[in-house]
């Protein structure tokens, strides 16, 4: 079998899992698309992983041509800075608080910079990387004056045949069909630069292309796996959430603060989108404050320097409004409707 057939089915196959997940079971689908989940890692190994086989045909390009291969070592740091970006640099597999200057202006108070920039623009970018490189590089390959020319400049174009895998990503990003895709698309973008970069450094066969995807997935499920094992419990910062989150729970079901059906918010974000500081002046301030801990207090952090949240969800026949933190393993285990797994949380009474 060709590989980019191999190539395309793989990509594919991410949106293909998705869409049957959101349609068969949404609260899998929503599970499964959040942070340190097996999607978000094999992203971070597929991105990992190609700027790994880019390295190695910059080396082999200078080893045949001599002088600096940009092309190929430019493509190999991009890979790299998605692959940290995407596990904010290892932020929440540690527990360090971000600098200031992101908890202030990064909206998921993470050390990251793709969330610095605006939604907008961060869109646009992502669909100009897919389209312009994905798809127009890789068929100006098929056109023989071009590919000499670019062959010549040094630069690396993308297989003709992936075009598909990238044009579909980038048709389904510009759509945004369901909440979430962004994390599918960049699950997909991973995987077909993983297979553009292998193709680089392999003959076009489809076992090397088959080779990466199982890495990239094994990779994936062994760290999700892993992670779940090694992550300690931690009473003392678990007890001290429990307290934060009654504090929280006293300050919303206080006179003055409102939420409405479908808010699902870091508590920063949601104080400063819906203009109620008082979130700073109450209980939960006053607890994190005697204890210290000022900057959590200003950014409403949990004891492992991530963002408390909120979530009101309705429908026709019930509104459940609670807080929560996302616990000693710092991922999030709650549904859209209940506090679950080791997240820590509260539910409230909100004024509609």
């Amino acid at each position: 079998m060709p590989a980019v057939i191999v190539a395309n089915f793989c990509v594919l196959l991410v949106f293909v899992v998705g869409g049957a997940l959101v349609a068969t079971n949404p609260d899998l689908y929503y599970r499964s698309s959040q942070e340190d989940e097996l999607l978000e890692w094999l992203t971070f190994w597929a991105f990992l992983l190609a700027s790994v086989y880019y390295f190695i045909g910059a080396r082999r390009d200078h080893q045949r041509r001599g002088g600096l291969p940009w092309f190929h070592i430019g493509l190999a740091v991009f890979c790299l800075l998605v692959a940290l970006e995407e596990i904010s640099w290892g932020q929440r597999l540690i527990g360090y608080r971000a600098p200031e200057l992101f908890l202030a202006r990064n909206y998921q108070q993470e050390f990251n910079l793709h969330n610095v920039v605006g939604y907008s623009l961060r869109r646009a970018l992502i669909l100009l990387i897919l389209l312009s490189y994905g798809v127009l590089a890789g068929l100006a390959g098929l056109i023989d004056p071009l590919r000499v020319r670019m062959e010549r400049m040094r630069v690396v174009l993308p297989p003709a045949g992936l075009a598909p895998a990238f044009g579909v990503t980038a048709a389904i990003y510009a759509g945004y069909p369901a909440d979430l895709t962004g994390e599918w698309v960049e699950c997909a973008m991973g995987l077909a630069f993983l297979f553009a970069a292998r193709s680089d450094t392999a003959r076009a066969t489809a076992r090397p292309i088959a080779l990466a995807a199982l890495t990239a997935v094994g990779c994936g499920v062994l760290t999700t796996l892993t992670l779940d094992l090694i992550r300690p419990q931690d009473d003392a910062r678990a007890a001290a959430a429990r307290l934060e989150v009654e504090a929280l729970s006293a300050d919303f079901n206080g006179p003055r603060l409102h939420s409405r059906c479908g808010i699902h918010k870091r508590l920063y974000t949601f104080m400063v989108e819906y203009g109620q500081p008082y979130l700073q002046q109450g209980e939960f301030a006053q607890l994190a404050n005697t204890s210290g801990a000022a900057t959590r207090a200003a950014y409403l952090l949990d004891p492992w320097n991530s963002p408390y949240w909120i979530r009101h969800q309705c429908d026709d026949d019930r509104s459940v409004s609670f807080v929560y933190s996302f616990g000693p393993n710092r991922q999030r285990e709650s549904s859209e409707w209940d506090i679950r797994g080791d997240d820590i949380g509260a539910y409230l009474q909100l004024k509609r």
